[in-house]
């Protein structure tokens, strides 16, 4: 398939639509996202004989397109982690966003608006399930950092929220 122009396309069309929206969580911006969208397939297409069909083609093709995006921000866009918060709580899933009454659309549009730092941990943590340790150690911070960054995208999107809530009132 490496070679087979007909067949790369077959599957760039199957899995187009749900890898372009994994680029678009981690991006933010449309044309970020189709440049990570384009570097993560070339790396699909240039490395199909290393899939082993141990576990699914998709989340494999999934793990190459986070990857990419997380190496895009390592590369292209330096990735800051500002206002830390104290790593007093627990950390926390994503049950809070079932208290509201918002469409899934809305609530990708609010991570979208997260500092870049802020949603790429968001992501990383609670759409991947990465643990903050192994975060940590792939962007190359510390165990804290990822902690405070997930806390303080959870309290953006929850103050973000609400306060949508109560416009649509």
């Amino acid at each position: 398939m490496q070679n087979n122009r007909n067949s790369q396309k077959l599957l760039y069309r199957k899995y187009f639509k749900k890898m372009f929206a994994i680029c678009i969580s981690y991006s933010g911006n449309r044309e970020e996202a189709k440049d990570i969208l384009q570097d993560a397939f070339v790396k699909v297409f240039t490395s199909l004989e290393q899939y082993n069909f141990k576990g699914s083609l998709e989340g494999w093709i999934r793990r190459i397109v986070t990857n990419t995006a997380i190496d895009y921000f390592r590369t292209k866009k330096r990735l800051v982690f500002t206002d830390e918060f104290p790593d007093d709580t627990e950390e926390e899933n994503l049950n809070f966003l079932g208290s509201f009454n918002i469409s899934t659309d809305m609530i990708l549009f609010f991570i979208k608006k997260l500092p870049d730092g802020a949603r790429i941990i968001f992501n990383l943590y609670a759409v991947e399930e990465m643990t903050h340790k192994e975060i940590s150690r792939e962007l190359g911070i510390n165990e804290g950092t990822s902690k405070s960054q997930y806390k303080r995208a959870r309290t953006m999107l929850k103050k973000w929220i609400k306060e949508y809530e109560v416009s649509i009132q």
